[in-house]
């Protein structure tokens, strides 16, 4: 079970996914921007927000997970996939089985924009020894992510809408 965040109910769906230590508010000031034309959805990975945690993880059953969440909300289109830091390969291993419109990775060498202060608060991380021994086979950053949607959420938003059809 994944707990998620959706907003609008029309257009291309966009998916997305946070990084180890962070949950689907990191996604709030992006998704606010996006409400018109697409259906967004944050879900909370296993462990993180309010989503229940489990033993152990694995990059290819978590993404069979999110299809089942994008195949029950009868989400008809093939989704966007915005992966941020470590959510970057299940992004990747979401494209590679299931029907993906395009897909976006947030990752180091996307440059690290000026987040404004009202939106630090979505930038910092928990620190859960367990969750990351649940997630012991995921690549765990060893340097601080990038928060380009924070930074400029309408700039990155537009940059998503380029891809709606």
């Amino acid at each position: 079970m994944l707990v998620y965040d959706r907003w609008g109910q029309f257009g291309r769906p966009v998916l997305l996914l946070h990084g180890l230590l962070f949950d689907r508010t990191m996604w709030w000031p992006l998704a606010a921007e996006l409400t018109s034309g697409c259906t967004v959805v944050a879900p909370d990975l296993p462990g993180h927000g309010d989503s229940p945690a489990r033993d152990e993880i694995g990059v290819d059953a978590l993404a069979g997970d999110l299809a089942m969440l994008v195949n029950r909300l009868d989400l008809h289109r093939a989704p966007i996939v915005v992966g941020h830091a470590t959510a970057a390969p299940l992004a990747a291993a979401f494209a590679d089985r299931y029907a993906t419109h395009d897909v976006i990775t947030i990752e180091d060498s996307a440059g690290p924009g000026e987040v404004p202060e009202y939106f630090r608060p979505f930038t910092e991380p928990r620190h859960d020894s367990a969750l990351l021994t649940a997630y012991v086979d995921w690549p765990v950053e060893t340097t601080r992510p990038v928060f380009p949607h924070l930074a400029d959420p309408s700039g990155f938003a537009g940059g998503i809408r380029t891809l709606l059809p």
